[in-house]
């Protein structure tokens, strides 16, 4: 584990931005690393060895391959095999000896190795670095405190955003500080703060009381756990990318965004380009455009696209269920291109919910640690199993959490965001505001206090 999310707000934290601000701007790189480093070494102190192995790694093999010219292509590929490597062996060494072991009817040894926190986002943007350095988009940094400030970054080292070094190239070297600045990313923060502590870890709590009902669950106990998966993820990952996005603001960082309402798209294409922005933007940039993309026919479209979405389902996990969710949705979007196009000219909210019952259905694979219990799911889902339609269980969830699911769905479809627009410009905001964030914080950390449940879902990806 690292910081307990009160460490982190009222001790960890404060002390970095004050020694951050206090420094002068050549320091402020020296300070942002240190600190990163101590909090990933927080919980696992072992795996900073790691880190600081691929710090040195992608800093010296950059500067090798942007001055050769006879071993550029050796000394680049030689590169991207040992990042990924490092990812492979840590992420899928234990599911790849238990396939072995099915597939052969043998029995070796898999050893439990924990897996590092945040590896797959660190490790794809060392890659991208490599890459486009290889690709001479930009010169390698010469300064390797600045470096590990972008591979080490804290804000989003554990669940993203996948940040690109040419998105931060200035800001390494120089950005701005300001009161205002600083004050938006608090407000940021906050707000993810509450999405993951007061929505999230509630909503959470549903799914895991719908999941106790096991195969004896009704239809309506089946949706009641999926829907809940879906607002669940959402809340928790999104959370984390606005206080990521906040504490960039904090530290004069300007980080892309990584959502944008994807539960209000109205295809699964576009539910893509709404959903971690981030990892599809890098996807697209390092695989599927390498590949060919659209533009070698359709058969290779058609492959091309079930690459990418094998490897990001590979990406999220190592079980049978994130690479067939990879697949269900590079299935989803092919379909969408060749098959489901005219699905265009039907009313938007037909779109919307045909979209989101395949999303929900995608979430059900995803959360699902078997591909018996994908079946199973979907089967009491779509009333092949369990106990009917609706059992007095599934009443009882449905009654006491109603409010907490319609106050998911508001928020999921924008009215926070539209209510907070409204407000702004209005003469009361300026008292209106403030207090309602201090409530707001209070009432998080009272949350942290008294919650045993806190699990941010992305950290094991």
């Amino acid at each position: 584990m690292v910081f307990s999310s009160l460490t982190f707000l009222l001790a960890f934290l404060p002390i970095v931005l004050f020694i951050y601000y206090l420094v002068p701007m050549r320091a402020k790189n020296i300070v942002l690393t240190i600190g990163s480093l101590v909090f990933y070494a927080w919980g696992e102190p072992v795996y900073i060895i790691l880190m600081i192995y691929s710090i040195l790694l992608n800093y010296r093999f950059g500067k090798l391959i942007d001055k050769s010219e006879k071993n550029r292509k050796s000394l680049f590929i030689f590169t991207l095999i040992i990042n990924v490597f490092i990812l492979f062996f840590f992420k899928y060494y234990g599911f790849v000896v238990s396939v072995i072991n099915q597939l052969f009817n043998i029995n070796l040894v898999v050893r439990e190795i924990p897996l590092p926190i945040g590896i797959s986002f660190y490790t794809f943007q060392a890659l991208s670095y490599i890459i486009d350095i290889y690709r001479k988009k930009f010169k390698p940094q010469n300064n390797l405190i600045t470096f590990a400030a972008y591979i080490t970054m804290f804000p989003q080292l554990i669940a993203g955003p996948i940040v690109r070094y040419e998105d931060l190239q200035e800001e390494l070297v120089t950005r701005k500080l300001s009161l205002e600045r600083l004050g938006y990313g608090c407000s940021r923060f906050l707000y993810g703060l509450c999405k993951k502590v007061i929505i999230a870890n509630s909503i959470g709590a549903l799914y895991d009381s719908a999941q106790l009902m096991g195969n004896s669950a009704s239809v309506l106990t089946g949706w009641i756990g999926a829907v809940s998966f879906t607002f669940q993820i959402y809340f928790d990952f999104s959370g984390y990318s606005d206080m990521a996005i906040g504490l960039g603001h904090m530290l004069g960082f300007s980080f892309n965004e990584n959502f944008n309402e994807p539960y209000k798209a109205e295809s699964i294409t576009d539910f893509w380009r709404r959903w971690h922005i981030s990892l599809g933007s890098w996807f697209r940039e390092y695989v599927y455009i390498p590949l060919g993309g659209n533009r070698a026919g359709v058969a290779k479209h058609i492959r091309n696209i079930m690459i990418v979405w094998m490897l990001t389902g590979m990406w999220h996990g190592a079980g049978w269920n994130f690479i067939i969710w990879g697949l269900y949705y590079g299935i989803l979007l092919i379909l969408d291109k060749y098959v489901l196009d005219k699905i265009k000219y039907f009313p938007k909210f037909i779109r919307r919910i045909i979209t989101i019952i395949e999303i929900i259905v995608g979430w059900v694979i995803f959360s699902s640690d078997s591909v018996a219990k994908i079946l199973t799911n979907l089967k009491i889902m779509f009333g092949f199993g369990g106990l009917g339609f609706v059992d007095i269980n599934a009443v009882c969830l449905l009654r006491t959490n109603l409010v907490l699911l319609l106050v998911c769905l508001l928020l999921c479809m924008g009215c926070a965001k539209k209510l907070y627009k409204f407000i702004e410009n209005k003469k009361i905001a300026m008292i209106l505001i403030p207090a309602v964030n201090t409530f707001l914080f209070l009432l998080c950390c009272m949350f942290l206090v008294t919650q045993s449940y806190n699990p941010f879902l992305y950290f094991q990806f």
